[in-house]
């Protein structure tokens, strides 16, 4: 079994990477970028054939390690 894990900060919370991006894009020419928001993905594969079972664990993974849940938020996708 094959999981994404998308993370990404909150709203409201400051993202100087992104901000690091934007200025990058707009300095190599590239008009029309409004606002860049920077996040970080884990492709998983689990051994898991109880797909229940899985999620819970990766979201569990996500409160323990991956993820500060104070300020990001985060999405499990299994396939």
């Amino acid at each position: 079994m094959k999981a994404r894990i998308t993370v990404t900060l909150k709203n409201g919370v400051l993202d100087p990477q992104g901000k690091a991006i934007e200025h990058a894009l707009s300095g190599l020419g590239f008009d029309g970028v409004g606002q860049v928001r920077q996040g970080k993905v884990f492709d998983i594969e689990l051994t898991a054939t109880d797909k229940a079972k899985a999620e819970a664990d990766l979201k569990a993974m996500c409160d323990k390690l991956l993820a500060n849940t104070v300020i990001e938020n985060y999405a499990v996708e299994i396939a």
